[in-house]
This record gives C-alpha cells, structure tokens and sequence, in this order.
C-alpha cells in the first residue's frame, strides 16, 4: 500500500475502551493500517513494523509518552507523534512539543474532531519532506556526476597533451 495514502499508524493507549473509540474513528475516516498497543513497552517491541504516525497517551503505566518518543525519535526520525491525552495542562503539552512531538490534543469532547485534520497535516509534512529528501538525493547525484565528468574532462586533456 502507498504509505502517502495509508500511513501505518500506532495508536497507544491504556484505556482499551478508548482505543476502540479513536481506532473506530480512524477506520470510518479511511485510515486502514492501524495497530494498538496497550503501553509504551509493547509499542517500542513493535518498532520493526516502522509507523508513520504514533497516537499515544503521555501519562502511560510504566514508561510515558515522552520515553516511546525519544526512543522512537533516535531508530525512525520521520515518525511524528500526536498526543492524545487527558492531561490539560499547558507545561505537559509544551514539553511534549519541545521533545519533538507533532502536536498534542487533549482527550475531551473535541478530541476526535481534531485528531484526523492532524493526521492529515502530518502526512502532508511527511509528503513535503519525502520530496524534499527526493529532491536534496537528485541534487547530490547531479553534483557527483558533474565532478567524475570534470575529472574525465582533465584526464582526457593531459592525456592529448603528453
């Protein structure tokens, strides 16, 4: 499946009636390559499965949001996180943000409103960067290729020369 239209997405979540409800409303939004996982643990054992997107609580049992981010972060630095949580505060979602976090999203009666415009932005980003990377590797071929002929060139001379 093209990532672009089907990003995997991991949703980490405790409360397993909640991650039927948001995995309920991705599905109906046409999100089709979803994986749950009920604590951060599980969802570091899956990393192989390479998300695009992670959805996740930050207040976890065991290790929190923050600690599956950075690990996440260092192995696929293209993975973007969203928060999806009941701490409403302000300094919870600043320092999810400046870990490196896409957005946070408080788990309230709008959560679900504002979660797949999210998803949406991420794969734009994720898009913009794809092209951008596409792009930056063509560049770098192109320069490759002009200094090997430019080589090739003053070979070529010095050879006619002697």
């Amino acid at each position: 499946m093209d990532k672009r239209k089907h990003p995997v997405i991991f949703i980490v979540e405790d409360n397993k009636a909640y991650i039927k409800i948001v995995e309920h409303h991705l599905k109906s939004n046409g999100y089709t390559s979803l994986h749950t996982f009920v604590s951060g643990e599980e969802c570091l054992q899956n990393l192989y499965l390479k998300p695009d997107i992670i959805i996740q609580d930050y207040k976890l049992q065991g290790i929190n949001g923050i600690f599956v981010l950075s690990k996440y972060k260092k192995k696929l630095p293209y993975c973007e996180f969203i928060f999806l949580s009941g701490q409403d505060d302000v300094p919870t979602a600043v320092n999810a943000i400046k870990a490196g976090a896409f957005d946070y999203i408080v788990k309230n009666d709008k959560a679900m409103t504002l979660l797949v415009p999210k998803i949406e932005d991420v794969i734009r980003l994720q898009n913009h960067k794809r092209k951008i990377r596409k792009y930056y590797n063509a560049l770098f071929l192109s320069i490759v290729a002009l200094f090997i002929l430019a080589g090739i060139l003053l070979l070529s001379n010095r050879i006619f020369l002697y």
